[in-house]
C-alpha cells in the first residue's frame, strides 16, 4: 500500500503545474521536481530580466532536464516576460486588424524564439476566443477580433509561428470565452448560444488550432448549456472528452485555467475542482496565480491520491494524464534540440513587433481634424484609467504620454480614474495640443462622459484608443488595438510626425 501511494503521489505531482514566489526556484519546487513534478508556471513576479529568467530555468532543468516551464505570455496586453516595460510586440487584436496571417506567424515565431532562448517551453497562448460581445470585461484586445474566420486563421498562424520558434502553444479558453459579460476570475460565465452557433463561432478557432498541430488546449471555466447544462467546461467529460477529444480530434495536453479561480473554486472547492477536472479529461492542473506555496500543491496532490484510492478518480485516467504531460515534455526537449537558441531581445524590444504595431494603427479624421497631425508642440496628455483587468495585471505600464515626451520634450501627462476625473480634464492644458488616451471607451460610461466634456472644451483634441475601438469619437481618432509598449511607441511616432 505504501508503494502504491508513493507511485500515485508521483503521478499526481506529474499533472500539476504550480507557480511559486521569487526570482529563483524555492527549495520545495526543486525537491518536488526530483519527486515527480513535471511542470512549473512562471508569472510576472518571477521575472526581472532575460539573464535572471535564463538562470532560473537552468536551475529548474538541473533538477529535471525535461521539466515543462510554462508562462502566460500572449504578447500584447497580457505579458509576463516584459511586464516591467510593456510588451514590445502587438497583441492579437492588433494583428487581427492588420489581417496578414504571415505577419501573425512572424510575430509569434519571434516570440517563440525569445521564450525558447530563456528556457521556457510552453506558452499559454494564443487566445483563440472570438470577442463577439464588445462588453466582454476580460477578453477584448486579447482576441484577434469578432469574426470567427479571422480569429481562426490567425489562431492557426500564431500556433505555427510559436511552435516553429521552439515553444509549445496552448490555445485558450476552450470552448470559447468571447461571448461573456462575466470574468471567470470572479464568477462563472454562461455561454447561451445553441450548438449551431457554437460550431460556427466559438469552436471555429479551436478546430483551426487542432488542425495546425497545437500541442495544448486550455479550458475555460465556462457554463455552456448547449454542451453540458450542469458542469463548467473544465469539469465536463462531455466537453473535454466528448467534444474536444472525440469530435475535434485533439490528442495533446488539456490544461485547466487556474483552478483557484472563483468560477470553479467557489462551487466545487480548490481540491474538488481539481479532481473533477482530471476525471473529466484534463491532463494538467494550472495553479499558483493566487495560491503559490507548497501547501497548495500538497493539498492538490494529496486530494488526487485520495480520490484514486477511494475510486472517485480512476487510476488509469490519472496515468493517462501523466503520460500526456510526459509526451509534451518530450516534444519540448526535441524542439529545443532542433533549433538554435537565440539571445533575448532585451530592453530595446522586438523590431518585428514595432513594425507590426505600426501596421496596426488606424487613423480616423473628420474635416475639422485634417491638419491636426503631426502635433505642432509639446502636448498635454490626459490618460483615463479603467478598472484593472486581473488577467493583464497591475504591474504592466501603459500609456502614450511617456513615449510622446521622449519625442516632444515638455509634454506632460495626467492620469484620471473614475473617482478622480475633474469636470474639465483639459483645464490645465492652456494652448498646448491635447491628447486624450482611453482604453475601451465604449465599456465605461464615466470615461465616455469625461471625454465628451473634454472634447466640448477642446474639440481639436486627438483621441487615442488603446482598447477595442468600438466607439470612434473626436476630430482625430487613433486606434492602436492594444495598450502595448509597441503600440504606444507607434502612436507617439505618428503624433509627433516621426
Amino acid at each position: 500500500m505504501i508503494e502504491r501511494t508513493g507511485n500515485l503521489a508521483a503521478l499526481a505531482s506529474a499533472v500539476l503545474q504550480p507557480g511559486f514566489v521569487g526570482t529563483t526556484p524555492p527549495a520545495w519546487i526543486c525537491r518536488w521536481l526530483g519527486e515527480g513534478l513535471g511542470s512549473v508556471v512562471l508569472f510576472a513576479r518571477n521575472v526581472v530580466d532575460p539573464a535572471q529568467v535564463a538562470a532560473l530555468t537552468a536551475t529548474l532543468r538541473a533538477e529535471r532536464p525535461d521539466v515543462i516551464v510554462a508562462i502566460d505570455e500572449e504578447a500584447g496586453d497580457v505579458t509576463r516576460i516584459e511586464s516591467r516595460l510593456g510588451s514590445s510586440r502587438p497583441g492579437n487584436h492588433a494583428l487581427g486588424a492588420v489581417d496578414d496571417p504571415a505577419l501573425t506567424e512572424e510575430v509569434a515565431r519571434d516570440l517563440g524564439g525569445e521564450l525558447a532562448g530563456l528556457g521556457i517551453t510552453l506558452d499559454y497562448a494564443p487566445d483563440a476566443d472570438v470577442n463577439s460581445n464588445p462588453a466582454n470585461p476580460v477578453i477584448g484586445v486579447r482576441s484577434f477580433g469578432a469574426e470567427p474566420d479571422l480569429v481562426a486563421r490567425h489562431t492557426a498562424a500564431w500556433v505555427r509561428g510559436l511552435q516553429a520558434g521552439g515553444v509549445a502553444a496552448c490555445a485558450k479558453h476552450f470552448p470559447g470565452h468571447g461571448d461573456t459579460r462575466v470574468d471567470s476570475h470572479h464568477d462563472l460565465p454562461r455561454i447561451t448560444g445553441d450548438r449551431a452557433r457554437l460550431d460556427a463561432v466559438e469552436l471555429a478557432p479551436f478546430r483551426a488550432a487542432v488542425a495546425a498541430g497545437v500541442q495544448a488546449v486550455m479550458t475555460g471555466h465556462l457554463l455552456v448549456p448547449a454542451l453540458d447544462p450542469e458542469l463548467p467546461a473544465t469539469l465536463s467529460d462531455r466537453i473535454l472528452s466528448g467534444l474536444l477529444r472525440d469530435e475535434l480530434g485533439f490528442s495533446g495536453v488539456v490544461v485547466t485555467d487556474a483552478v483557484e479561480m472563483r468560477a470553479v473554486a467557489d462551487r466545487y472547492g480548490f481540491a474538488g475542482a481539481t479532481v473533477r477536472a482530471l476525471a473529466a479529461g484534463a491532463d494538467a492542473i494550472c495553479i499558483g496565480g493566487e495560491r503559490a506555496d507548497e501547501g497548495a500543491a500538497r493539498e492538490l496532490r494529496d486530494a488526487i491520491v485520495a480520490a484514486v484510492v477511494s475510486g472517485e478518480l480512476p487510476e488509469e485516467r490519472l496515468a493517462e494524464a501523466a503520460k500526456r504531460v510526459g509526451q509534451l515534455a518530450a516534444w519540448t526537449v526535441a524542439a529545443r534540440a532542433d533549433r538554435p537558441l537565440r539571445t533575448a531581445t532585451g530592453a530595446e524590444g522586438s523590431a518585428v513587433g514595432l513594425a507590426a504595431a505600426r501596421r496596426a494603427l488606424r487613423v480616423t479624421t473628420t474635416p475639422a481634424g485634417r491638419d491636426a497631425l503631426p502635433l505642432a508642440a509639446a502636448a498635454y496628455v490626459v490618460e483615463f484609467e479603467p478598472p484593472r483587468n486581473i488577467a493583464i495585471g497591475a504591474e504592466t505600464p501603459w500609456g502614450v504620454g511617456a513615449p510622446l515626451a521622449d519625442l516632444l520634450p515638455g509634454t506632460t501627462t495626467v492620469r484620471y480614474a473614475e473617482a478622480t476625473v475633474p469636470a474639465d480634464p483639459t483645464a490645465a492644458a492652456g494652448d498646448r495640443p491635447v491628447v486624450l488616451v482611453v482604453r475601451d471607451l465604449h465599456r465605461h460610461d464615466w470615461m465616455r462622459a469625461a471625454v465628451d466634456r473634454a472634447l466640448a472644451a477642446r474639440p481639436d483634441a486627438v483621441v487615442v484608443e488603446l482598447g477595442v475601438p468600438a466607439l470612434v469619437t473626436g476630430a482625430v481618432h487613433v486606434a492602436t488595438h492594444g495598450a502595448t509598449r509597441a503600440g504606444a511607441r507607434a502612436a507617439a511616432d505618428l503624433l509627433a510626425g516621426r
